[in-house]
């Protein structure tokens, strides 16, 4: 674009809707982990101009005043009080001076949403468009009525509706403008949508512009709200929020979705689940579930029975049979890993593994029932205050389960051929390296240079020569991913999950996945501790355990895990959109950039490849 563009945020309306909230905060001010909405739109618009941006003002103006006042974004935010509230198209007549001085963007302060607002100033200009409405199709709330070329015919309900069967859409609430429409709008109040039909009544092109597809959520109601706060969760692949101001006490549980805001008084509350706790909120009850709560108000909500998914393509959901919970997992057709989950799962379940209890399946429809777990992964469950002695407790527990498996199973294969049958060999081990050279050092070093031509041969040379001596070790059952978002806390026990990854292996390749954990950093001294139970554990089980042979494993089996992590950190954010893996990055690099540090010697051109590689992203 030549020049940037100006915008204009619409922050007047009172909010009703979201009542008793917005008696305490304007609804532009409801805050999303942290941040107001209204802030997160103005970071969004920055992000694409330079160019100034309006705001209308009326319902606790003050408030939204104040926080522009200590925003970054201050110098270049100019308001438009109204008193009247003027309506979606007098408050752009309002400030028609500031407007008019070339073409604008348009969005409403109650939207969060991803949607390309690059791309829809592009298809504005490109197009000769008076307005570029950005539009959804959801059938529930689809009004707007366009043709087969997206231009504006009606409004569902408008006197001004033509009788036809035109498809309908839905405003998203963004749109952007040329300067020459604000001559369709009068003075006063008045509603944008009406200015839309004389536009296109006198010949002008007034489209619309398709995202289906993108996010887009109204945040208008106490439960869409809630939904965005979650989705917000979602997108930074985490479960619970708490703000850096809140003092969380010693032995609360958490469950589910929860989110506290600044402010917050925790008093005595010993158990929250699917929460959002507004700012100014006192938590003085042993128990809160499924509400939003704020300073004097407690709203109740549907209770939430979608489950956080990771990594994976499979599809869960919450449901109750014969009064107890249950989870329903539906796997991909294709998807191999459905008859080992199966397997696996009772043959665990024989040797007193805690995994989910298994109530039916059905091979065909790639379903199963599984025993509920919760919400809390060991990763969630350390989010909140725990002193040294707790978190070392639960993960001597969680090391229980993995001397369980790494000592008991092995005698007892032939009930579980499918698991016998899957061992980590040196071709298994260099699939893992390749798929971190592939996943991750080429996609994020191309802009430091990338992998050299040169490098190729001895590096490949070098990650065969370490396949061939991880392959060496001594072999047993190990889970393959056993990481604190695998093991889920129920009732102060840990069981494990997504153990259909599990195949005959060293044991220190567990035991780097658990205590050089790049989800959670231990401190050294514990680790060296939790190293020592799983040791002597091992040792009581296993008669001339070799401790020599197994510390000799550790370092391999970290460098192996490690660029496994960071190849599947890649593929996830890259290819499957996740990009919330890439925060473990930097830990998981540490770690390697530590440990081939150690073996530069023996593995030169590896570790020059990691000394050379930073990370920006």
């Amino acid at each position: 674009m030549s020049q940037p563009i100006n915008a204009f945020v619409l922050a007047a309306g009172l909010g009703e809707r979201l009542r008793p909230i917005t008696n305490h905060l304007p609804k532009p001010l409801l805050p999303l982990l942290g941040k107001p909405v209204i802030e997160l739109i103005v970071e969004r618009l920055s992000r694409i101009t330079s160019g100034k941006i309006g705001i209308n003002l009326h319902y606790k103006a003050d408030m939204l005043r104040g926080w522009a006042k200590s925003s970054t974004f201050s110098a270049r935010i100019q308001f438009f009080y109204e008193d009247p509230i003027l309506g979606t198209g007098g408050a752009l007549k309002n400030a028609e001076a500031f407007l008019s001085e070339g073409f604008f963007l348009v969005h409403n302060s109650d939207i969060v949403s991803d949607i390309d607002l690059s791309l829809l100033i592009k298809t504005h200009l490109s197009e000769g468009n008076i307005a570029t409405l950005a539009t959804v199709d959801f059938p529930n709330l689809n009004s707007l009525i366009i043709d087969e070329y997206g231009l504006v015919k009606g409004i569902k309900h408008s006197r001004d509706c033509p009788d036809s069967i035109d498809r309908r859409v839905t405003f998203t609430g963004i749109a952007v403008y040329s300067p020459e429409f604000l001559r369709f709008l009068p003075d006063g109040i008045s509603h944008v949508t009406d200015a839309w039909l004389k536009a296109a009544e006198a010949g002008y092109r007034v489209k619309t512009m398709d995202f289906t597809g993108s996010y887009w959520k109204d945040i208008g109601t106490p439960e869409a709200y809630a939904s965005t706060v979650r989705d917000a969760l979602n997108r930074e692949g985490e479960t619970v929020y708490i703000h850096p101001s809140v003092e969380v006490p010693e032995g609360i549980e958490i469950e589910g979705y929860v989110a506290i805001e600044k402010g917050c008084i925790i008093k005595s509350a010993s158990y929250l689940k699917n929460c959002l706790i507004l700012e100014g909120s006192r938590l003085d009850r042993p128990r809160y579930e499924d509400r939003i709560v704020g300073p004097d108000f407690e709203i109740s909500l549907p209770r939430f029975q979608a489950i956080k998914t990771g990594g994976s393509d499979r599809r869960y959901h919450r449901t109750e049979r014969q009064g107890r919970s249950v989870v329903i997992v539906h796997y991909p057709q294709d998807d191999p890993d459905f008859k080992r989950h199966i397997e696996y799962t009772r043959f665990f379940l024989n040797h007193h593994i805690p995994v989910p209890e298994l109530f039916d399946y059905d091979l065909n429809e790639r379903m199963a029932v599984f025993e509920d777990l919760g919400d809390t992964s060991l990763y969630n469950w350390l989010k909140w205050n725990k002193d040294r002695e707790r978190i070392e407790m639960m993960y001597r527990k969680a090391l229980d389960i993995a001397v369980s498996i790494h000592c008991n199973l092995a005698g007892h294969l032939s009930e579980c051929p499918l698991l016998g049958e899957r061992v980590f060999d040196p071709d298994y081990f260099r699939w893992e390296t390749e798929y971190f050279i592939e996943r991750f050092v080429k996609v994020f070093s191309a802009s430091q240079g990338g992998l050299s031509e040169k490098m190729v041969k001895p590096l490949s040379n070098e990650l065969d020569r370490l396949a061939r001596l991880a392959d060496s070790y001594p072999k047993t059952v190990i889970h393959r991913d056993f990481q604190c978002q695998n093991i889920m806390i129920k009732d102060n026990q840990p069981y494990i999950i997504d153990y259909q990854g599990a195949r005959i292996g060293p044991p220190a390749y567990d035991i780097s996945s658990i205590l050089w954990d790049p989800y959670y950093r231990l401190d050294d001294r514990l680790r060296e501790s939790l190293l020592g139970y799983y040791i002597s554990r091992v040792s009581e089980c296993l008669e001339g355990f070799d401790l020599e042979g197994f510390r000799g494993s550790l370092l391999i089996c970290r460098m192996q895990r490690h660029m496994q992590a960071l190849g599947a950190y890649g593929f996830l954010s890259t290819v499957k959109g996740k990009g919330y893996y890439l925060k473990f990055v930097p830990e998981a690099l540490r770690h390697l950039k530590e440990e081939c540090e150690i073996e530069r010697e023996t593995y030169p051109s590896l570790s020059e490849l990691m000394s050379s590689m930073g990370w920006d992203s």
